[in-house]
Protein backbone atom coordinates (compact mmCIF):
# COMPACT_ATOMS: atom_id res chain seq x y z
CA UNK A 1 0.00 0.00 0.00
CA UNK A 2 1.12 3.55 -0.81
CA UNK A 3 -0.05 6.02 1.82
CA UNK A 4 -0.39 9.74 1.13
CA UNK A 5 0.00 11.41 4.52
CA UNK A 6 -2.86 13.71 5.47
CA UNK A 7 -1.85 16.18 8.18
CA UNK A 8 -4.32 18.88 7.24
CA UNK A 9 -2.02 20.96 5.02
CA UNK A 10 -3.39 21.37 1.51
CA UNK A 11 -5.74 19.72 -0.95
CA UNK A 12 -4.56 16.16 -1.47
CA UNK A 13 -7.03 15.31 -4.21
CA UNK A 14 -4.68 16.13 -7.09
CA UNK A 15 -1.90 14.03 -5.52
CA UNK A 16 -4.24 11.08 -4.95
CA UNK A 17 -5.59 11.35 -8.50
CA UNK A 18 -2.10 11.37 -10.04
CA UNK A 19 -0.95 8.33 -8.05
CA UNK A 20 -4.18 6.55 -8.88
CA UNK A 21 -3.18 6.53 -12.55
CA UNK A 22 -0.39 4.06 -11.74
CA UNK A 23 -1.66 2.11 -8.74
CA UNK A 24 -4.99 1.02 -7.29
CA UNK A 25 -3.44 0.53 -3.85
CA UNK A 26 -3.44 4.18 -2.74
CA UNK A 27 -4.73 5.53 0.54
CA UNK A 28 -4.93 9.08 1.94
CA UNK A 29 -4.60 8.76 5.68
CA UNK A 30 -3.45 10.36 8.93
CA UNK A 31 -3.45 6.98 10.69
CA UNK A 32 -0.24 5.91 12.39
CA UNK A 33 -1.27 2.31 11.75
CA UNK A 34 -1.55 2.97 8.00
CA UNK A 35 1.82 4.71 7.90
CA UNK A 36 3.51 1.77 9.61
CA UNK A 37 1.81 -0.75 7.30
CA UNK A 38 2.74 1.07 4.08
CA UNK A 39 5.29 -0.04 1.53
CA UNK A 40 5.79 3.58 0.38
CA UNK A 41 4.96 6.98 1.85
CA UNK A 42 4.08 10.22 0.07
CA UNK A 43 4.45 13.43 2.08
CA UNK A 44 2.86 16.39 0.24
CA UNK A 45 1.75 19.75 1.60
CA UNK A 46 1.21 23.45 1.03
CA UNK A 47 1.15 26.31 3.52
CA UNK A 48 3.18 27.44 6.50
CA UNK A 49 6.19 25.46 7.77
CA UNK A 50 5.52 26.20 11.46
CA UNK A 51 1.85 25.29 11.26
CA UNK A 52 2.73 22.05 9.48
CA UNK A 53 5.17 21.03 12.21
CA UNK A 54 2.54 21.81 14.84
CA UNK A 55 0.03 19.57 13.06
CA UNK A 56 2.52 16.71 12.66
CA UNK A 57 3.30 16.85 16.39
CA UNK A 58 -0.34 17.21 17.41
CA UNK A 59 -1.32 14.16 15.38
CA UNK A 60 1.63 12.12 16.66
CA UNK A 61 3.05 11.64 13.15
CA UNK A 62 6.66 12.74 13.61
CA UNK A 63 7.96 9.51 15.13
CA UNK A 64 6.12 7.20 12.66
CA UNK A 65 7.52 9.18 9.71
CA UNK A 66 11.07 9.02 11.09
CA UNK A 67 10.70 5.29 11.83
CA UNK A 68 9.45 4.64 8.29
CA UNK A 69 12.45 6.41 6.76
CA UNK A 70 14.87 4.58 9.06
CA UNK A 71 13.50 1.29 7.70
CA UNK A 72 14.80 2.35 4.23
CA UNK A 73 11.40 2.17 2.55
CA UNK A 74 10.70 4.57 -0.35
CA UNK A 75 9.61 8.03 0.77
CA UNK A 76 8.57 10.98 -1.41
CA UNK A 77 8.26 14.58 -0.22
CA UNK A 78 6.44 17.18 -2.33
CA UNK A 79 6.57 21.01 -1.96
CA UNK A 80 6.08 21.75 1.77
CA UNK A 81 6.74 18.04 2.36
CA UNK A 82 10.17 18.64 0.76
CA UNK A 83 10.96 21.61 3.01
CA UNK A 84 9.86 19.92 6.25
CA UNK A 85 12.58 17.29 5.82
CA UNK A 86 15.26 19.88 6.60
CA UNK A 87 16.69 21.03 9.92
CA UNK A 88 14.60 24.17 10.08
CA UNK A 89 13.06 27.19 8.39
CA UNK A 90 13.50 30.95 8.69
CA UNK A 91 9.73 31.34 8.54
CA UNK A 92 8.39 33.15 11.64
CA UNK A 93 11.84 33.24 13.21
CA UNK A 94 13.52 29.85 13.32
CA UNK A 95 11.25 26.80 13.27
CA UNK A 96 12.70 23.30 13.61
CA UNK A 97 11.88 20.74 10.93
CA UNK A 98 12.10 16.95 10.91
CA UNK A 99 15.90 17.09 10.62
CA UNK A 100 16.18 14.23 8.14
CA UNK A 101 18.26 16.47 5.86
CA UNK A 102 20.85 19.00 7.01
CA UNK A 103 20.14 22.54 5.87
CA UNK A 104 17.76 25.44 6.26
CA UNK A 105 14.72 26.72 4.39
CA UNK A 106 15.01 30.40 3.41
CA UNK A 107 12.66 32.97 1.91
CA UNK A 108 13.20 34.33 -1.59
CA UNK A 109 14.27 37.96 -1.48
CA UNK A 110 12.27 40.45 -3.55
CA UNK A 111 14.94 42.05 -5.72
CA UNK A 112 15.43 43.03 -9.33
CA UNK A 113 11.74 42.59 -10.02
CA UNK A 114 11.68 39.02 -8.63
CA UNK A 115 8.13 38.08 -7.70
CA UNK A 116 7.44 36.14 -4.53
CA UNK A 117 5.98 33.53 -4.46
CA UNK A 118 7.78 31.76 -7.26
CA UNK A 119 4.76 30.55 -9.20
CA UNK A 120 4.44 28.80 -12.54
CA UNK A 121 6.60 26.74 -14.87
CA UNK A 122 10.37 26.61 -14.54
CA UNK A 123 13.07 24.22 -15.66
CA UNK A 124 15.00 21.68 -13.60
CA UNK A 125 18.66 21.05 -14.39
CA UNK A 126 20.11 17.72 -13.34
CA UNK A 127 23.29 17.32 -11.34
CA UNK A 128 25.74 14.78 -12.72
CA UNK A 129 25.02 12.46 -9.78
CA UNK A 130 21.33 12.29 -10.72
CA UNK A 131 21.92 10.76 -14.15
CA UNK A 132 20.60 7.22 -14.32
CA UNK A 133 18.54 7.33 -11.11
CA UNK A 134 15.26 5.41 -11.42
CA UNK A 135 13.21 8.25 -9.93
CA UNK A 136 14.09 10.41 -12.96
CA UNK A 137 13.79 7.70 -15.61
CA UNK A 138 12.39 9.18 -18.81
CA UNK A 139 12.50 12.77 -17.51
CA UNK A 140 14.72 14.93 -19.75
CA UNK A 141 17.35 17.22 -18.29
CA UNK A 142 15.91 20.74 -18.54
CA UNK A 143 12.28 19.59 -18.22
CA UNK A 144 9.79 22.21 -17.05
CA UNK A 145 7.88 21.61 -13.80
CA UNK A 146 5.21 23.56 -11.92
CA UNK A 147 6.25 25.52 -8.81
CA UNK A 148 4.35 27.45 -6.13
CA UNK A 149 6.52 28.52 -3.17
CA UNK A 150 7.94 31.51 -1.32
CA UNK A 151 10.71 29.58 0.45
CA UNK A 152 13.53 27.39 -0.86
CA UNK A 153 15.78 24.81 0.78
CA UNK A 154 19.53 25.23 1.07
CA UNK A 155 21.01 21.76 1.74
CA UNK A 156 24.36 21.49 3.52
CA UNK A 157 25.15 18.31 1.58
CA UNK A 158 25.71 19.07 -2.09
CA UNK A 159 25.77 15.40 -3.03
CA UNK A 160 22.07 14.91 -2.21
CA UNK A 161 20.93 17.50 -4.77
CA UNK A 162 19.25 15.84 -7.76
CA UNK A 163 18.31 18.97 -9.67
CA UNK A 164 18.46 22.74 -9.42
CA UNK A 165 16.29 25.59 -10.68
CA UNK A 166 17.12 29.24 -11.31
CA UNK A 167 14.95 31.92 -9.75
CA UNK A 168 17.02 34.96 -8.82
CA UNK A 169 19.81 32.44 -8.22
CA UNK A 170 20.04 28.67 -8.27
CA UNK A 171 18.32 26.58 -5.61
CA UNK A 172 17.84 22.86 -4.97
CA UNK A 173 14.55 21.75 -6.54
CA UNK A 174 15.04 18.01 -5.95
CA UNK A 175 17.02 15.80 -3.58
CA UNK A 176 17.78 12.13 -3.03
CA UNK A 177 19.30 10.64 0.10
CA UNK A 178 19.19 6.86 0.20
CA UNK A 179 15.46 5.98 0.23
CA UNK A 180 14.27 9.59 0.55
CA UNK A 181 13.26 11.51 -2.57
CA UNK A 182 11.79 15.01 -2.45
CA UNK A 183 10.93 17.80 -4.87
CA UNK A 184 10.09 21.46 -4.41
CA UNK A 185 7.87 21.45 -7.49
CA UNK A 186 4.54 19.67 -7.84
CA UNK A 187 4.99 16.56 -10.01
CA UNK A 188 1.24 15.91 -9.82
CA UNK A 189 0.63 19.29 -11.52
CA UNK A 190 3.51 19.07 -13.98
CA UNK A 191 1.72 17.12 -16.70
CA UNK A 192 3.60 14.40 -18.60
CA UNK A 193 7.08 14.96 -17.17
CA UNK A 194 5.85 15.20 -13.58
CA UNK A 195 3.73 12.08 -13.95
CA UNK A 196 6.87 10.18 -15.00
CA UNK A 197 8.35 10.89 -11.57
CA UNK A 198 5.21 9.61 -9.87
CA UNK A 199 5.20 6.49 -12.05
CA UNK A 200 8.87 5.88 -11.27
CA UNK A 201 8.25 6.20 -7.53
CA UNK A 202 5.32 3.78 -7.66
CA UNK A 203 7.55 1.26 -9.45
CA UNK A 204 10.44 1.49 -6.98
CA UNK A 205 11.08 -1.73 -5.07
Amino acid sequence: MITIIDYGMGNLRSVEKAFGIFSSDIKVSSSIKDIRASSKLVFPGVGAFGKAMEELKRRGLVRPILDFIEKRKPFLGICLGFQLLFSGSEEAGIVKGLGILKGRVKRFKRSRGLKVPHMGWNRIDFNLSSKGLKILKGVPDGAYMYFVHSYYAEPKEDDIILCETDYGGRFASGICKENVFAFQFHPEKSQEEGLKIIKNFVELC
